[in-house]
């Protein structure tokens, strides 16, 4: 999954709607967040992964921890954060 946002609000809320966003995607195609085996995370301030990024990580991720890189970027507004993920899903469903 690539390019994931979370639309309009502060970077909390954006954050919080894309992990929202990617755990009903990866529901929906027979995957769950602990398969989520790699995120590219791109924040428009690097500050705001520990100002609000870590936490609300550990809320979905809160054992075994998918690996991360975590990036600065210029995002266009009102995008705070994007969010890539690799994860796996069940050949049933496909």
């Amino acid at each position: 999954m690539s390019g994931i946002t979370g639309g309009e609000g502060d970077t909390e809320t954006q954050i919080r709607n894309i992990f929202e966003r990617i755990k009903n995607i990866l529901e929906e195609t027979g995957s769950s967040m602990d398969k989520v085996i790699n995120a590219t995370v791109y924040l428009t301030d690097l500050n705001d992964r520990q100002k609000y990024f870590n936490t609300i990580w550990k809320e979905y991720f809160p054992e075994n921890p998918p690996t991360r890189t975590c990036v600065e970027a210029g995002l266009a507004p009102p995008t705070k954060v994007e969010v890539t993920i690799i994860a796996t899903i069940t050949e049933e469903k496909y």
